[in-house]
This record gives C-alpha cells, sequence and structure tokens, in this order.
C-alpha cells in the first residue's frame, strides 16, 4: 500500500527470514563466522542459540545461500518429529531414496551418500532449526549421526540452531555426550540502540535504494525501547510506523509515529 509513496521496490520489513535483508551486525557477523568455520572445518557439531525473533533462521538460510558447490545441505524446519522421520526428512532434502522404510535402511543410505561424498571431496553438512524442540530421543539420534566418520574428518557437520532453552535442554545430564561433542558454540545477543538505526537503514535501502524515508533518531530509540534489540519486533514496528507515515503524507518517521505503531501493535 505505501510502496509507491516512500518509492519502494518492496516491503522492507517484512518477517521472513529472506538472508537478502540480513543486516550483519558485529555479532551477526561473528556468528556467521562461527557457523562457517565450523562446518568447513568439520568441525562436527555447532551450536547456535538467541532468543526469539534474533535473526537465526536469516542467518542460516544466509549460511545456505554462501556456501560453495563443494558442501551439500539439508536443513530441518519443523523438528516434531520421531527419529525416523528425522532420518527421511534428511535424506528427502539430500535428494536420495532408501531402499527400504525402516530406520536402518535410512542410515544406511546415509552412510552411503555420505562417504561418496567424502571420496569426491564434499562436505555435507545438516541444519536444524528450533532445535530446543527436538526431544531427548531424536536428540540422541543426531549424536549417533556423528559416528559416521573417518579416522580423521566428520562426514556430516551438523548445526543445531534454537532459543536459549536448547542450552538448557543440553545440560541435562542424559545429553551429556552429545553436549560434549559440540566443540562451536555461538549466543547471538540483541541489536544495541545504534545497531537497530543501522538495521533499519540497511533493509529500507535493500527495499528501495533510491528512497528518501527517514527514521528520526528519537524514533530509533522508541523502537528500540521497545523491540529489546530484536530483529522481528523491529520489523513489526517499523512496518506499522510505515503505514502510519503514509497516512499522514510523510517520508519522516518520527517518535510520534513509532509510539502509535506500538499502540496498534498492542492492540
Amino acid at each position: 500500500m505505501y510502496l509507491e509513496h516512500y518509492n519502494l521496490v518492496e516491503f522492507p520489513f517484512n518477517i521472513t527470514p529472506d538472508p537478502r535483508f540480513l543486516y550483519y551486525a558485529p555479532h551477526h557477523r561473528e556468528a556467521f563466522d562461527h557457523l562457517m568455520y565450523g562446518i568447513t572445518q568439520r568441525k562436527g557439531f555447532i551450536e547456535l542459540t538467541g532468543e526469539v525473533g534474533s535473526g537465526k533462521t536469516t542467518l542460516c538460510r544466509a549460511l545456505l545461500s554462501s556456501l560453495g558447490d563443494d558442501v551439500k545441505t539439508a536443513m530441518i524446519v519443523n523438528p516434531s518429529l520421531t527419529e525416523t522421520q528425522l532420518l527421511r526428512a534428511m535424506l528427502n532434502d539430500f535428494g536420495l531414496e532408501p531402499k527400504g522404510r525402516d530406520r536402518l535402511s535410512y542410515i544406511e543410505c546415509l552412510n552411503e551418500f555420505l562417504i561418496a561424498r567424502y571420496h569426491e571431496d564434499i562436505n555435507v553438512a545438516l541444519l536444524i532449526d528450533e532445535a530446543q524442540d527436538l526431544t531427548p530421543k531424536v536428540m540422541e539420534q543426531v549424536r549417533l549421526l556423528s559416528n559416521l566418520e573417518t579416522d580423521q574428518h566428520k562426514l556430516i557437520q551438523i548445526v543445531l540452531c534454537g532459543q536459549p532453552e536448547l542450552k538448557k535442554r543440553l545440560n541435562r545430564p542424559d545429553l551429556r555426550q552429545l553436549r560434549q561433542r559440540i566443540t562451536v558454540r555461538y549466543y547471538l545477543p540483541p541489536l544495541t540502540t545504534e545497531e537497530t538505526g543501522s538495521y533499519i537503514k540497511h533493509r529500507l535501502w535493500v527495499a528501495g535504494p533510491e528512497s528518501t524515508i527517514k527514521f528520526s533518531s528519537g524514533a530509533v530509540k522508541s523502537v528500540h525501547r521497545y523491540a529489546q534489540g530484536c530483529p522481528r519486533l523491529i520489523n513489526a514496528v517499523c512496518d506499522n510506523a510505515l503505514l502510519a507515515g503514509y497516512v499522514e503524507g510523510t517520508q519522516t518517521i518520527s517518535t510520534r509515529g513509532v509510539k502509535r505503531a506500538i499502540r496498534q501493535l498492542e492492540g
């Protein structure tokens, strides 16, 4: 509705995890580098945690789009699976068709695939989003996947991406074997006020390089105060604020406009 008014090509504050809009704040860059290091150096297990809406999924999708042809990837976005369903979902994402429909057939198919890729000097990575929702039995199945290895290298690199509850779950005594195998960890903190302002500018520029829309310094502070540095909430507030600015016919989003957007969000 407001694209033409602001000279935007697309909506800048959609909450979908589009990697084109990823703003590399210092901590997001560090998180990305940790993920890339863990995968390319075949470290086995990598753990990425952060609060709800902190940008973890967007970061993972950016990682997938940045990995070269020498890395085969699969991503599990729905962790509410049984052990067998998890294996089947992995095989589907890798484009594999096992001979049987049981767990043993799935493991054999995956192992053959990993060994073949290893001989081709191709790495394999699995990303599991919302990993805090994995049941202990499924987590144990994930741990067993790390047994697929040579004397020198892990055949599959597994990224566990989830909310802080993931770390709490991994601290369970019965999951200590999995916890001990995680050698690369990163916690993604919220954005600062300054980073919130840069985040807003970045998304506006991606959505419309010719746009002249601006958020006042007071507006940015109000956005940050409400969102507490959470990118998803920043998007929600800013989208509503742009709509309010469109109604008022302005190109500058003020503190008043942000407060109005917050009231709308809160109902």
